[in-house]
């Protein structure tokens, strides 16, 4: 090419490419300003928008069910309706002129047919609902089932039908029969599926705001509604599982083989927290193909309970009467047994076993059954020796302790220690004058109140196991109103001046409380069921004036229903740790794998570890910490720091059908509960 067509090029060139640029300017132009637009309209949006804190409906599945709720992919949209009535219904469901809508309601209209009606009848015209706390008119609010746990009871696995059932089991629960079963509160709709998103609106002066919009922009003119503008609600809670556990996983695992980590639902899953009253032997035994030996002649005796809760709303709900009552009962006997309870070779250790994750069929003690039958419990890090079925001469759980003046005592085959339970019950409430009722006979049925028994009772209907339990009257049962308020607990706050870690003197510090205060209650029951645990090991009868203490007590409720940030957990911090000013209670639910401990179980590991473990005398910081675990430095009641040998641990609470890949998951066999994943979670 030669100078002259090289200029004529250049010059060509560059008029094309202003010729390009006048072109493309334009659409350029327009891009940007479409983009602008975008973001300026998306602002505009925001601006219109003012956030609503609460608590989301999530969803769970099991094997063959999906229940809980979802929103649209990118959120549901629905206008404001106040429903104060049944009438109120009836316009959303007849007229409904410009859906879709987002009714408000209070608990006493949060019934069961109210919300079925709502979801099966008027569906098509709406998107969310909110639920609002106001308690005018509510008497009792309970989303569980009336017979909770009802496939994995001993009864369904023994198959019994009407026609069948002996007298003695014609009274079993059944949802049909609402005074007969065991919540009889129940609505529930905890159980059910829901296409649009619940949003729970804890806050009154949240509500107010939803109250307010609707009464300024949409209360008037009602049917003519569609032409205006209205206040509206945004909820965005996409869940990404459906159908079922069985059919979510299996979906998850083809997704995760193309995409790694990808996944639609997790396993409900956590830790049991357990101790044994004295320490085991560290001579672990293998045989010639490396599985732990047990040793037959071990003795042991399981005294449990269950620690977590739920409800239908992400993150709300204490359980204070349904678990933290016998939760605190079980802490305070297990301190008490420490203190009283001598070493001997021929009384059986005994193990304090707080199960998690028993509100979805019993997982934890399913889990903790299955270690038992593959000799997998404790774990092989214990270094001690497996423990089986066949170990186990007594199993004593409590149950529900809704009523802490009357004890029942149920069992399922014919136990001669559960004669003697409620004899030695009868012959120490006299003999300390505890005021407690204890219902002779026991009762022996196979229609058991949801207890973890189950679980060891399906495996073995003759197993050693008995429930002490008391008549039901939670009214609040697996609900966001089961709190500190529910059991009419006040603070009491005299840790400064008591000891905690102490027995208590049982004729003292009666001026701290009144007689029917919640402290006094519990540690009458405490003392109660440990003295009798006490006489049924020791064979004979408990006779000093100690017993367990109502400041403990006080501040293990405290810590459970108030804050973390309590003196109680406090005297177990090792070194380097502390508790946040603003701590609330810990959450008990028990959600899914996480790599980081869930407060309430480590708090429970903790205060496990401070009230049996053994004080171990002149030992410092450095000398304690240097030994390692089962030893545990801790800050002690006064802060002064001490070392303690401590029996505490953890075994895993997953269900067996996640380990078994061949499961049927339509046997009913273990529990098959998984929570669905999601991205977003807002309202606005």
């Amino acid at each position: 090419m030669n100078p002259t067509t090289r200029g004529m090029a250049s010059s060509s060139g560059t008029e094309w490419n202003r010729l390009c640029r006048m072109l493309l300017l334009p659409g350029v132009l327009l891009l940007l300003l479409a983009l602008l637009g975008d973001v300026q309209c998306q602002r505009i949006k925001d601006n219109m928008y003012a956030r609503i804190s609460g608590a989301h409906c999530f969803r769970r599945l099991n094997g063959t069910h999906v229940t809980g709720c979802s929103s649209e992919y990118g959120g549901s949209v629905g206008v404001l309706h106040l429903i104060e009535r049944k009438e109120d219904i009836d316009f959303l469901v007849n007229k409904h002129p410009s859906p879709p809508y987002a009714p408000i309601l209070s608990p006493a209209l949060y019934t069961r047919e109210n919300i079925l009606r709502l979801r099966d009848e008027a569906a098509p015209y709406i998107s969310a609902l909110v639920l609002i706390n106001n308690v005018t008119g509510m008497d009792h609010f309970s989303q569980e089932a009336n017979c909770p746990n009802e496939y994995s009871s001993l009864l369904f696995s023994l198959g019994r039908n009407d026609d069948s059932a002996s007298d003695d089991d014609q009274d079993r629960c059944s949802a049909d029969r609402p005074e007969k079963s065991w919540n009889p509160w129940g609505s529930g709709l905890l159980q059910e599926a829901f296409p649009f998103p619940i949003y729970y609106v804890a806050e009154v002066m949240e509500a107010e705001k939803l109250r307010a919009c609707y009464f300024k922009f949409n209360a008037h003119d009602l049917e003519n509604q569609n032409g205006r503008s209205l206040c509206s609600i945004e909820v965005k809670a996409f869940m990404s599982a459906a159908v079922s556990s069985a059919n979510c996983i299996r979906r998850s695992n083809f997704y995760s083989s193309v995409i790694p980590t990808t996944k639609f639902c997790d396993p409900l899953q956590g830790k049991n927290v357990y101790a044994t009253l004295f320490p085991r032997s560290t001579q672990a035994v293998t045989d010639e193909s490396g599985a732990r030996v047990r040793d037959a002649r071990e003795r042991i005796v399981v005294v449990c309970t269950r620690t977590d809760t739920t409800t239908m709303f992400d993150g709300v709900g204490l359980g204070a009467m349904d678990s933290v009552v016998p939760f605190t009962v079980l802490m305070a006997v297990a301190h008490f047994l420490a203190k009283v309870l001598p070493r001997s070779d021929r009384a059986p250790n005994v193990v304090f076993m707080f199960f998690n994750g028993e509100s979805y069929d019993y997982i934890g003690s399913q889990r903790f059954v299955y270690d038992l039958q593959t000799g997998a419990f404790p774990s092989r890090s214990t270094q001690t020796k497996p423990i089986s079925l066949e170990n186990i001469e007594l199993l004593i759980e409590l149950g529900t302790l809704d009523n802490l003046t009357e004890l029942q005592v149920y069992h399922a085959a014919p136990q001669p220690m559960a004669i003697k339970m409620v004899e030695v019950l009868d012959k120490v409430n006299r003999a300390f004058n505890f005021n407690i009722n204890t219902t002779k006979p026991s009762k022996q049925t196979t229609n058991l109140p949801p207890v973890s028994a189950n679980s060891f009772l399906r495996e073995n209907a003759s197993f050693p196991a008995i429930i002490i339990t008391s008549p039901v009257r939670n009214r609040y049962y697996h609900s966001v109103y089961d709190g500190a308020r529910n059991l009419n607990y006040r603070y009491g706050n005299h840790s400064k001046q008591y000891d905690f870690t102490m027995l208590e003197n049982l004729g003292e510090r009666r001026d701290l409380w009144r007689p029917n205060s919640l402290q006094m209650l519990i540690r009458n029951v405490s003392s109660l069921i440990g003295m009798s645990i006490y006489e049924l090991l020791e064979g004979n009868a408990y006779t000093p004036e100690y017993g367990a203490n109502s400041v403990l007590i006080d501040e293990f409720l405290y810590c459970f229903l108030e804050t973390a940030n309590c003196p109680l957990f406090h005297a177990t911090l090792r070194p380097g740790t502390s508790i946040s000013e603003f701590a609330g209670p810990p959450a008990r639910y028990i959600s899914v794998y996480s790599s980081i401990t869930s407060e309430a179980t480590l708090w429970t590991y903790q205060v496990l570890g401070l009230l049996v473990g053994q004080r171990i005398e002149n030992v410092t910081k450095e000398e304690c910490l240097a030994r390692h675990l089962p030893y545990q430095w801790m800050a002690g009641y006064a802060g002064d720091g001490m070392c303690l040998l401590t029996t505490q641990n953890t075994s895993l609470a997953l269900s067996p059908a996640f380990v078994n890949e061949t499961y049927d998951w339509t046997s009913y066999r273990y529990s098959t509960w998984t929570e669905s994943t999601w991205s977003e979670m807002s309202a606005r």
